[in-house]
Formats: structure tokens, sequence, C-alpha cells
């Protein structure tokens, strides 16, 4: 009873760790992506734990193997066997007298049949079962003590581990029994393996992300994607094989921007991972356009085939600093030369302005003094009118007031000096 008691619990217990794992993923990596518009954007997912690996190993990812040990020396390996193979036996005296069924990885049932128990069998049994693929490693423990009194064989627990007595000579079952789906359908791995890309657009929360791909270790694929960004975004056709699912956006648009998650789902393997991206759209590089030879003309040694190489010269910091500071100079002092040269020019002239206005002054001056020497009063001219004087004139002025003076029209008294400075107002 106490057998049965153990191996049951024994069995709840790997029942919990190969079993789904919660549905919430965890993250592992968020990294900001920026990708310019109309390049390829690639979005690395990859994990070595996903790879496939049934077809290349013909499905051994999953053994059992059964050691002894409890002695002086270190375990020693008895028989194992994969789940795509037969029983191996290590010993060449055990063979045919330790058994394992062919059919433990359909049934579970990986228990170790003794033929004849002989007093060397007496150690510390482990059954052992691997799964390479998931990292899993059970172990189950059975001590096997070897009696020659039939009567005193008996199967107990002993808190640790179960501890069997065997008559010797008898037939012994040592007894591992593990139905989990992760040893037994091997059929179920294809379906429960899967990987799928979200998309989150700008504001839009996890819960509420768009599916874009389903990718299952079968080979069935799966699209989700809007219209727009379906017919542009690829996982290699190899993915499984070599663990790469990379999401490839091409050519990217700016509408692509988002938050993308790649999500890595093994559920009897209790592998959950998140992959996040941030992916940033960025306006392309202009380029110049590419310089054409003219016909006829040499090949340019400088472009080289395919590509196009630029020589650009940069002078040095010292020369080209000086060479700078020179134009300024110059330029400075040409500036200073031409004001220097207005300066001058404007005050000459108004130089040359006041001396023709002192010189005016004086000649106006001059005319005022010459109008007073000849004022002449008329009265003086009354005892000659009747004479007739030759006289030489000096001036048009003085004949005519002469003229006046014989003439028999009344005389009339004209102010000469007012005369004189309306014609200089003139």
């Amino acid at each position: 009873m106490a057998l049965w008691t153990q191996v049951l619990l024994w069995g709840l217990a790997l029942l919990q760790r190969s079993g789904p794992a919660t549905s919430d993923s965890s993250v592992v990596s968020e990294s900001v992506v920026t990708w310019e518009a109309g390049s390829q954007a690639v979005l690395r997912c990859q994990s070595p734990r996903m790879v496939w690996t049934q077809d290349r190993l013909h499905d051994r990812q999953r053994v059992v193997h059964w050691d002894l040990g409890g002695g002086p020396g270190p375990a020693r390996r008895l028989v194992d066997m994969y789940s795509a193979g037969e029983p191996r036996v290590y010993q060449p005296r055990d063979r045919g007298r330790l058994l394992l069924s062919p059919s433990a990885f359909h049934d579970g049932n990986f228990s170790l049949l003794i033929r004849a128990v002989e007093e060397s069998d007496a150690g510390l049994y482990t059954c052992n079962l691997h799964h390479h693929y998931c990292h899993l490693y059970e172990s189950l423990a059975i001590r096997l003590e070897v009696t020659d009194d039939p009567r005193a064989a008996r199967a107990y627990w002993d808190g640790e581990k179960e501890v069997l007595t065997a008559a010797r000579g008898t037939p012994t079952l040592l007894t591992c029994v593990n139905r989990a789906l992760l040893w037994t359908e091997r059929h179920l791995e294809e379906a429960q393996q899967v990987v799928h890309w979200d998309r989150q657009p700008p504001g839009v929360p996890h819960d509420r992300a768009d599916r874009l791909l389903d990718l299952y270790a079968s080979g069935e694929r799966r699209a989700y994607a809007p219209p727009f960004l379906r017919d542009r975004v690829a996982v290699g056709a190899d993915a499984f094989a070599r663990g790469d699912f990379s999401l490839r956006i091409d050519p990217l648009e700016p509408a692509d921007e988002g938050t993308y998650s790649c999500h890595l789902h093994h559920h009897y393997c209790g592998l959950h991972e998140r992959r996040v991206f941030h992916l940033r759209v960025a306006e392309p590089a202009a380029t110049p356009p590419p310089l054409r030879p003219s016909p006829g003309s040499a090949p340019d040694p400088t472009l080289a085939r395919g590509r196009s190489v630029i020589n650009v010269i940069v002078p040095e910091g010292r020369a080209h600093f000086f060479q700078q500071l020179g134009y300024v100079l110059a330029t400075l002092l040409l500036f200073i030369l031409l004001l220097i040269t207005v300066v001058l020019t404007t005050r000459q002239r108004r130089r040359g302005g006041y001396d023709y206005t002192d010189q005016k002054s004086a000649k106006a001056k001059a005319k005022d003094v010459n109008l007073a020497e000849f004022a002449v009063a008329t009265g003086d001219q009354t005892p000659y009118r009747s004479e007739d004087i030759q006289l030489d004139y000096k001036n048009n002025i003085l004949k005519e007031r002469v003229e006046l003076v014989h003439s028999p029209l009344p005389a009339k008294n004209i102010d000469l000096d007012k005369e004189f400075r309306k014609e200089y107002c003139k």
C-alpha cells in the first residue's frame, strides 16, 4: 500500500511540473527599435529551447534509464531506452535478465523487471526520466535488499523512498510509472508548441492587441494581420528548425509604428516567454542622385563598380581658421578706408560752401559802397539846365540823371539803392 501511495504522489508532482503554465507569459526582453521608412525591418525573436528536433533526432529527446548505486564506487548505468528506440543493456551478464517494456513511452510504465535476483543486485536503484528538449529531469529512487528467506519479502516506505526486500532467485519488479502527457503522447508536442506575434497600435493596451501570426511546430500557419500589413510581414519557413522566429516587415511604412510582441509557448515544457519591441519609423535619409559620366568621357577612377566613392578633402583646422580670419580683417580694413574717404569728402565740400558764401557777402557790400558814392542830389543840377555841357560820364546812370535834369518832364525821384537791391536779389 505504501508503494502505491508513493508512486501516486510522485506522479501528481510530475503532472504539476509538466502541466500547462499560467496564461501570462513572462517578459524576457523589451527594446525600442528604429527603422527607416521603405527599408526591411527585422524584429529578432530567437530561442534555442523552441527548436523542433523530432525529425532530425528521431524523437530521441525523451529517454529513460536505470542506474544502480549505493555501493563503495560510483553509480553505474544498467539499461536505458529512447522513446523511438529499444532497450539497451550495458552489462553482458544482464542481457535477458533486466527488462523494460517496449511500450513504456505509450503507456507510461517504465518499471524494471529483474528475472532472478542475485546478491550483487542489492543497492539503490534510480529511475531517471529525461526530456533533453524541455530540460526536464525526474528521478525516482528504490532501495533493493536481497534475502534468503522468501517469507521476509516485503515493501515499505521509509519516508524518502520505497524499500523493497526480495528473495534470492525470484523475479522482482521495480515500479516506475508516469503517465503524464509529456512522456506518453508524442504527437501532442507539435500541437502544444506554438509561436504567435501580436501588434499594438499607438495608444492601445496589451490586452487589446491585434494578432498577426500563429505558427505551430506541425507546420500550420495562420495569418490575422490587417490587409495593409498582411502581405508585408513574414517569418522564416524553417523557424522551428533554427529557433529563429524573427518578424520581417518589407517594405516598412510610417503606419506600421506600434508595439510588437513575440510569444513563445511550449505548454507541456512550461515555456512561456514574451519579447516586446517598440517600433519607430524614421524618415529615409535624402541621397544625392548618382553622377552620370558624359558620353565619350573617361571613367572616373574614384567610382567603384556598383558603389560611388566620394573623395572629401577636409582642410586643417588651424590653417582654415587663419584664412577665414584674414578675410574678415581685410573686409574690415576696406570698410574703414571707405568710411574715412566719405568723411573727408563731406568736410571738404562743407568748407567750399563757406568760402563761396563769404565771397558773395563781400561783393554785396562793395555794391552798397558804390551806390553811396554816386548818390547825387537833383537840386544841384538846376543852374545848368540851359547850358549845353558836354560831359564825360562815368556810367549810364549819371547820363540818365543828366538827361532827366535837362528834360522838360517833371522831376522824378528814384531810389537807386532800392533799384540796385532788386537787381541784386534777381
